[in-house]
C-alpha cells in the first residue's frame, strides 16, 4: 500500500503550480471557506495560473478593492487614499524569497516615477510588527511599510506571492503580474508604458 501512495503523492507535488511563494494563506475548508469535493473526481479544474513574471490583464477593469489596511504609522487606510494617481499594489512578505528579491527593484521604481506612480508594498506577514524593522534593516528610499494584520488581501484578492497589481487613477485594474519581477527592467517598463505610467 505504502509504495501506491509515494508516487500519488510526488506526481501531486509536482502537478502544483510553482509561482512565487505559492498558496501560503491557503483556504482551508475546516475555517468555513467552500467545501471541499468528496472525491478527486469530483474536484473542480484548477484556475490557470499565469507564467511567472508574465502580464495577466483577465481582470482588467475590476474596481480596487475597498478592503482596509494599515499605514506606517498605525492608521487604517484603503486604495482609495490614492484615488486620481495610478498605483502599483504590490502584495508581499519577509518569509517570500521571490518577494524580498524584487523589493530594491520597486523601490527603484518609486523612486524613477515619484508623484507619477504610487507604489505601495502590502505585507501579507502574519505578524506585522516583523515588518517595519525589515524595512529599516533594508533602508529603503521611497518604499513604505503597510501592513495587512486581518490577512484580508490573500486570498481575497490574490493566491501567490508576490502578486503586484497596477490599478488605474480611477482605481481601475490594468494588469497584474505573479511571481517577482524585476521592475526596472524592460518587461516592467513595458507594461508600464503601455498603462501610460
Amino acid at each position: 500500500m505504502r509504495s501506491a501512495i509515494v508516487p500519488a503523492v510526488l506526481a501531486a507535488l509536482l502537478a502544483a503550480p510553482l509561482i512565487g511563494c505559492g498558496d501560503r494563506a491557503s483556504n482551508d475548508a475546516g475555517q468555513g471557506n467552500a467545501a471541499s469535493p468528496a472525491s478527486p473526481d469530483e474536484a473542480a479544474p484548477a484556475a490557470p495560473q499565469p507564467k511567472s513574471g508574465g502580464i495577466d490583464t483577465s481582470h482588467k477593469g475590476e474596481a480596487a478593492p475597498t478592503l482596509g489596511f494599515v499605514d506606517p504609522a498605525g492608521k487604517p487606510v484603503t486604495l482609495a487614499a490614492w484615488r486620481g494617481k495610478p498605483v502599483l499594489l504590490n502584495l508581499w512578505a519577509t518569509w517570500c524569497g521571490p518577494c524580498v528579491k524584487e523589493l530594491p527593484t520597486l523601490d527603484a521604481l518609486a523612486v524613477r516615477e515619484a508623484g507619477k506612480l504610487a507604489v505601495v508594498t502590502l505585507s501579507q506577514d502574519m505578524d506585522p510588527a516583523k515588518v517595519a524593522p525589515f524595512f529599516a534593516e533594508r533602508k529603503f528610499k521611497a518604499l513604505k511599510a503597510y501592513t495587512d494584520p486581518k490577512m484580508a488581501w490573500v486570498p481575497a484578492v490574490a493566491n501567490n506571492l508576490p502578486t503586484s497589481i497596477l490599478y488605474d487613477a480611477q482605481g481601475k485594474e490594468v494588469w497584474r503580474t505573479v511571481g517577482d519581477l524585476d521592475w526596472t527592467g524592460a518587461v516592467a517598463a513595458k507594461a508600464l508604458e503601455g498603462a501610460g505610467v
